[in-house]
């Protein structure tokens, strides 16, 4: 009997990117929720970070398997266990892909996301605003996403929603062509948004 993980290759483990891009109807997109293209040059900036060495007695998880899983974990928050049955790999190694991709991700685009530095940047991006959206003075558009985390020790409520869970916050800010120029994480979940706002450096 052979067990999931061990059937990786053997079945679609390995090939499940290649899989989705035979799809039509932007499977991919949805499944990652980004373009293969985009998808690809993400890979080439992180692959030498996030690769390991095939051995003797295992091969080395790819690269690409690595960035899939981990962008299907951001995107769909699903549990690890959830996605051990889809990447057929097992929970306590996705524990640890999932942030040595991010930390890699995080050191690879450090300098992509670049607040303003100037006034007439500032205007451009009011201008863009008005020239797309026929939307005056806007220098932004921003909003903030709850991500579950399991409650830190001894925080009592302080990670507490009103959808109750326990989350921080993630906001971001973005440009009239959806170009991230600001985002912010960890804010206690219990905050409204305006205190999130209040608490970040922007």
């Amino acid at each position: 009997m052979v067990s999931l993980n061990q059937s990786r290759e053997r079945y679609s483990g390995t090939h499940l990117t290649a899989d989705l891009l035979k799809e039509p109807s932007g499977r991919f997109e949805n499944f990652c929720r980004m373009s293969f293209e985009d998808f690809e040059e993400l890979l080439q900036k992180i692959e030498p970070v996030v690769s390991k060495k095939d051995t003797r007695w295992r091969k080395a998880i790819p690269g690409k398997e690595r960035l899939a899983l981990t962008l299907r974990f951001l995107a769909s928050g699903d549990s690890f266990k959830s996605l051990h049955y889809l990447f057929k790999i097992s929970a306590q190694l996705i524990s640890s892909i999932v942030p040595e991709v991010c930390s890699a991700l995080i050191k690879v685009l450090s300098n992509v996301i670049q607040i303003p530095s100037n006034e007439s940047e500032w205007k451009n991006i009011a201008k863009q605003f008005e020239n797309i959206w026929n939307f005056p003075h806007c220098i932004g558009s921003m909003d903030g996403k709850h991500i579950t985390i399991q409650a830190p020790i001894n925080s009592g409520s302080e990670f507490y929603n009103y959808k109750q869970y326990f989350s921080v916050v993630l906001m971001a800010l973005v440009d009239a062509d959806y170009n991230f120029i600001f985002a912010d994480c960890g804010c206690q979940g219990r905050l409204s948004d305006g205190a999130v706002f209040r608490n970040t450096e922007l």
